[in-house]
């Protein structure tokens, strides 16, 4: 089985799943209410796969869950190293701090 695309993709990837064992469905059943491809829905599953928003929103919908709840407390530490680790606020207070 291949590796993960990042651990926010893996929990994203449970988090769908969970909601839809709840609901008693199949990969099957919400990839077809979703209009996708069961493999992509799989993958996303498994955490293989970084969905577009609108795949996660149609996602979301199918399975009557607010796609915030998919998402929520996933943050930057989740996703693979970047290069550049600073945040907005932390580049906007930095730059204050040179101009005084």
């Amino acid at each position: 089985m291949a590796d993960t695309h990042s651990e926010a993709a893996r929990i994203l990837g449970e988090r769908v799943r969970f909601h839809r064992q709840e609901l008693g469905l199949s990969q099957e059943d919400i990839a077809d209410l979703a209009e996708m491809h069961v493999t992509n829905l799989g993958k996303i599953e498994r955490g293989q796969s970084n969905p577009s928003l609108v795949t996660i929103i149609r996602v979301s919908g199918v399975l009557d869950v607010d796609p915030a709840e998919l998402v929520k407390g996933l943050g930057l530490d989740l996703i693979p190293a970047r290069t550049h680790r600073l945040t907005a606020a932390d580049l906007i207070r930095e730059r204050g701090r040179r101009n005084h």
